[in-house]
């Protein structure tokens, strides 16, 4: 049962009817359902990503005007009602405590058209015991406008009910044409309504002034592991069915003894399985196409290949793999323990002291030679099958074998929403796919597509996008044929090097493009982050399905840069060339919660200019989505790697537009490897109940620690040791006469800048100027996030530097108000926006003070000269004097020198963004 208030409003937000509470629902809580308001329906969904922080999306449809004006003609007459899409956050900024209540601030329609916008703060203070009554004030702008109030009162003898009432702020009269919708009809003043929770649903009615609403919705709680017991999930191995024990001699010459403990593992549902024997140790290679966690896997490989092991064997290891290159390694080397942790005779810290996790190396794959001994079970491989509910498809055709040879045919629907020709648009279709291990990591791939029914080739207004058509021709494609292949490709997985994977790949990659290409994945052993580098030849396919094409060509690359943050987040930089041949950066970012859902975002920034609505010359659209990916098996009552997706954003846009991945090397590492470093690494390997609850099997939510108290005594440790007053004045005077020493080369310089201006240096020398304080900083924040403790350290130092001399520089700004040179207005007259005075340089101010901690730490006075060449751009764009530059690298070298010599040594604290070797978070240490 979610907790008291945690209830959607009409607007899906945590709130009363129409007004919002301070109240965030649980931590990874998802919410979904609609809404009706006249003339407001709305389908909405909602998600705590953080524990602090609310994001919800709205799809609201306004009844009495039409989407498209009836003067454009044709265009859009079928789309129906208006609509739009709304995007809010709320962040709780301080929870609710015994005496002080929990404060919110919120925004309303972020992005697009921003019909709904609006900003607001609320208080909400929860009372009883247990908490039955909650009563909220807050104050809002534009939507709502000025003062609300909310209350709710969940009566103990009828568990479920609560009663609400709200004072409604929301100046209707100013809503998007408002007196053709009636909504001018509507007004502020008080609504009361009756709300019902039963488990994960809900549904509230309620009373305006002169109508009704209602809302229904269904809210899961994906911090949740599981929701569906393992009813249905296969036993370990007994080792009571294992056979005789035999010797090391006897298992090398005859084998059917390795072929039984092949068909054993293969039972297990194990894939590309293979089996050696070297001296005394037993070899295993291997995979699991179902079982979820990496831990459980090699338990159960381990507890099997325990049974069937020869006599004498003195370790056991186990390499587990993803399309056959290995990832985790794990070497048993005390069979008589594993025994007696697998039993329950020994405790996991015990146990532990004989296993020996580590990365794959290339020379752990067992290869072609290690399958000679499976030639009596190659031939027993599983028929063409029916399938109800597995994989979690309603129904499948399905077949696969023990190399993971897999042939599969799944009904599927797709819809595109909110096209003017539209608003729903939707294709059923059958897939069909088979993939073929050739050879040692080299795959065939493919699938054939069957339209059985669509309504997408209605879309017949065409694109007006002004870049190449990477994307806004889909609906040509929809509508290409019935029965083509969108898939057939060939691709080799290779390990060159210890935590380097590679893939070659060629063929048609989807139902647009075909081409050849390539991606390297890097590993460190720091498991915060990862690198990868792709590029792709591809030219468009036709429409038709098949092998026609189009004569666009294009090669397209990105390098990626992954990191993990607290609360499990993964962001990813990619920077590179896009399908359009646009250039610029993607950004995404996902929220992993314990369930193993995923909710994540991306945002896109390239030099492609999309001027489609609601884009615009000055204002281009960028690419952006949102996007799901639900495991299954917290759903089946079995285990399962299988996820469904679904991601939402415009399916008619060339820029920021990426190909289809044949298949992408971190996707496929990121499971095992989190599950291989996450604290012991061992996972749920016995699958015992006393282990449950060990964090390695339920592992903790990494959450950003209170850093405050460890701030502030690092601004006390400053202040403490900070310069003397005769310090102070001796720099002042010193540069002082500095600047006044510049501003003589204030003019001259000024002249010979503006007669160069157009030229090219000057406009390069003004772009790198622009960018020099912004790529200081960002070395400083990759010093703290992959440096040692001595780099990090110096890269807080450099980040303090780099917000107090801002700081400063911003109020220097405001006092002086000094002009800028372009303004023409001479060297020491007035701005007339203070806000934008010239006087310090901002861009020298943080360049110094970002650079000045790391020259003096590692004696690299060239560092300086850096951010010098760099400063003096400023001028070169007329944007400032050469006093005001001095002034702001003079000022930048102070503080950045001042924190420097104070936090150098760091005694007080330290920071870390791993805490442990095999766990991930953020930790500020203190020694106070």
């Amino acid at each position: 049962m979610p907790a008291f208030g945690a209830t959607p409003s009409l607007q899906g937000q945590s709130g009363y009817i129409n007004m919002p509470s301070a109240i965030v629902e649980s931590d990874g809580t998802f919410s979904t359902g609609f809404s009706y308001d006249q003339p407001y329906g709305s389908f909405w969904v909602a998600a705590t990503v953080l524990p602090f922080l609310q994001v919800t999306g709205r799809y609201v449809s306004v009844s009495g005007i039409p989407g498209f004006p009836l003067s454009e003609g044709d265009y859009g007459k079928n789309y129906g009602r208006y609509k739009d899409k709304v995007a809010n956050v709320k962040l709780r900024i301080m929870q609710e405590s015994d005496w002080l209540p929990a404060v919110a601030v919120g925004a309303t329609d972020l992005l697009g058209t921003e019909l709904f916008r609006g900003r607001y703060a609320v208080v909400t203070k929860t009372f009883g015991s247990p908490k039955n009554l909650e009563v909220s004030a807050g104050y809002g702008f534009q939507r709502p406008e000025g003062a609300f109030a909310g209350v709710r009162w969940a009566p103990l003898s009828v568990p479920g009910l609560a009663l609400v009432a709200e004072y409604d702020a929301v100046d209707y009269a100013k809503d998007f044409r408002a007196s053709e919708t009636t909504a001018h009809e509507h007004s502020k003043g008080p609504v009361v309504g009756v709300e019902y929770r039963w488990g994960w649903l809900g549904a509230q009615v309620a009373r305006h002034r002169d109508h009704f609403s209602g809302n229904v919705f269904v809210s899961i709680p994906f911090s949740e592991r599981e929701f569906v017991p393992k009813l249905y999930e296969p036993a370990p191995f007994d080792p009571k069915k294992a056979p005789p024990r035999v010797t090391a001699e006897e298992w090398q010459r005859e084998g059917g003894h390795g072929a039984a403990l092949v068909q054993a593992l293969v039972k297990q549902d194990f894939k590309n399985v293979r089996v050696a024997l070297d001296g005394d140790t037993l070899e295993l290679a291997l995979t699991s196409s179902r079982i979820s966690n990496l831990g459980r896997a090699v338990g159960r490989a381990a507890r099997t290949a325990l049974a069937f092991a020869p006599q004498d064997t003195r370790a056991i290891r186990i390499s587990y793999s993803k399309l056959e290159q290995p990832v985790a390694t794990y070497q048993f080397m005390d069979l008589q323990r594993l025994s007696d942790y697998l039993t329950g005779l020994v405790d996991r810290d015990t146990f532990l002291q004989t296993v020996d996790i580590r990365y794959a190396r290339p020379d752990d794959e067992l290869g072609e030679d290690g399958q000679a001994l499976l030639a009596a079970v190659r031939g027993e491989d599983d028929g063409l099958r029916l399938q109800a509910g597995a994989d979690g498809n309603i129904v499948q055709v399905a077949s696969e074998d023990r190399e993971a040879n897999r042939f599969k045919v799944v009904p599927k629907i797709s819809m595109f929403f909110n096209d003017p020709s539209g608003a729903l648009r939707y294709e059923l279709w059958a897939a069909g796919s088979y993939d073929r291990r050739l050879a040692q990591g080299l795959y065939l791939n493919s699938d054939v597509k069957l339209t059985l029914y669509e309504t997408v080739s209605g879309v017949t207004q065409p694109s007006n996008s002004l870049l190449p058509h990477v994307r806004t021709d889909v609906a040509d494609y929809k509508r290409g044929g019935r029965f083509k292949l969108n898939r057939l490709m060939l691709n080799k997985y290779m390990m060159p090097a210890e935590r380097v994977y590679a893939r070659v790949s060629g063929g048609l990659y989807e139902e647009m493009y075909r081409g050849v290409g390539g991606q390297m994945l890097y590993l460190p052993k720091d498991t915060r982050w990862a690198a990868d580098l792709t590029v792709d030849a591809l030219q468009q396919r036709g429409v038709k399905g098949w092998f026609d094409k189009r004569d666009y060509n294009t090669v397209s690359g990105f390098a990626a840069l992954h990191y993990k943050l607290p609360y499990d987040i993964t962001a990813t930089a990619r920077a590179g060339r896009f399908l359009a041949k646009d250039n610029g950066v993607r950004m995404e970012f996902k929220r992993r919660f314990p369930s193993g859902v995923e909710i994540g975002a991306w945002y896109a920034k390239t030099s492609g200019k999309d001027i489609t609505n609601p884009g615009t010359p000055s204002s281009p659209y960028h690419d952006k989505g949102v996007f799901l990916s639900v495991p299954l098996n917290i759903m089946l009552p079995f285990d399962s790697q299988n996820t469904a997706s679904v991601a939402l954003s415009p399916w008619t846009r060339d820029v920021g537009q990426m190909v289809a991945s044949p298949g992408d090397l971190y996707d496929m590492i990121e499971q095992p490897r989190r599950d291989m470093t996450t604290f012991d690494g061992l996972g749920n390997f016995a699958e015992r109940r006393d282990e449950q609850n060990l964090p390695a099997v339920n592992p903790p939510v990494s959450a950003m620690p209170n850093l405050w108290p460890m701030f502030r005594m690092r601004v006390e440790q400053s202040f403490n040791t900070g310069p003397t007053p005769p310090d102070w004045a001796k720099g002042a005077a010193v540069g002082g006469g500095a600047i006044l020493a510049s501003a003589l080369l204030d003019k001259p310089v000024d002249r010979f800048m503006k007669k160069h201006q157009g030229s090219s240096v000057a406009r390069a020398w003004d772009n790198v100027s622009k960018a020099t304080p912004l790529v200081f900083t960002g070395i400083a924040a990759g010093a703290v996030a992959f440096g040692d403790a001595r780099v990090q350290n110096i890269g807080i130092i450099s980040l303090e530097s780099v917000a107090s001399a801002a700081a400063l520089s911003i109020t220097a700004k405001r006092i002086a108000g000094r002009a800028r040179p372009d303004q023409e207005t001479g060297q020491w007259s007035k701005a007339t926006d203070r806000s934008n005075a010239s006087f310090p340089s901002n861009h020298a101010t943080v360049a110094f003070a970002a650079v000045t901690p790391f020259a003096q730490e590692y004696d690299a006075p060239w560092l300086y000269g850096v951010a010098a060449a760099g400063s003096l751009g400023r001028t070169a764009g007329r944007q400032h004097w050469v006093s005001d530059v001095v002034a702001g690298s003079l000022l930048g070298m102070a503080v950045g020198g001042w924190l420097w010599q104070a936090q150098r040594t760091d005694t007080h604290s330290s920071f870390a963004v791993a805490p442990g070797p095999k766990s991930v978070g953020v930790a500020w240490f203190g020694n106070y």
